[in-house]
C-alpha cells in the first residue's frame, strides 16, 4: 500500500521560513510527479508548485521567488521550501503525487494527509 506522509508544517511569523516534506512509502519504483496544493478557509484549493520526474518546476504567481519545490528521488520524497512567508500563505498544504509501481508502468495517484501552515502578521 502506497502512502504519502507530510511533515514540516507549523506556526511562523511573517517573513519566516518553513520546509514541508512529502515522503512516499510502500512498494514503488519511482515518483513520476509531485504537486503541492494549499487550501485556506473559505477558499478553493490552489496549486502552489509542481515538479516532474525530470525536475521541471512550475509555481503559482503568488509564490514565485519565495517558494522552491524539490525532490530526492533516492528517498522518494518531495520538499517545499517556503521563505518570506506572508499571512496570506496560511492554509492547509497537501501533496499529491503519482507513483510508478512496477516496471510494467502501473501507477498510483494519491494525497498526503495535509499539514497546517499558519503565518502570523
Amino acid at each position: 500500500q502506497v502512502q504519502l506522509v507530510e511533515s514540516g508544517g507549523g506556526f511562523v511569523q511573517a517573513g519566516g521560513s518553513l520546509r514541508l516534506s512529502c515522503a512516499a512509502s510502500g512498494s514503488i519504483v519511482s515518483i513520476r510527479y509531485m504537486d503541492w496544493y494549499r487550501q485556506a478557509p473559505g477558499r478553493e484549493r490552489e496549486l502552489v508548485a509542481s515538479i516532474t520526474s525530470g525536475g521541471s518546476t512550475n509555481y503559482a504567481d503568488s509564490v514565485k521567488g519565495r517558494f522552491t519545490i524539490s525532490r530526492d528521488n533516492a528517498k522518494n520524497t518531495g520538499y517545499l521550501q517556503m521563505t518570506h512567508l506572508k499571512a496570506e500563505d496560511t492554509a492547509v498544504y497537501s501533496c499529491n503525487a503519482e507513483a510508478v509501481l512496477d516496471h510494467w508502468g502501473s501507477t498510483w495517484n494519491g494525497w498526503g494527509q495535509g499539514t497546517q501552515v499558519t503565518v502570523s502578521s
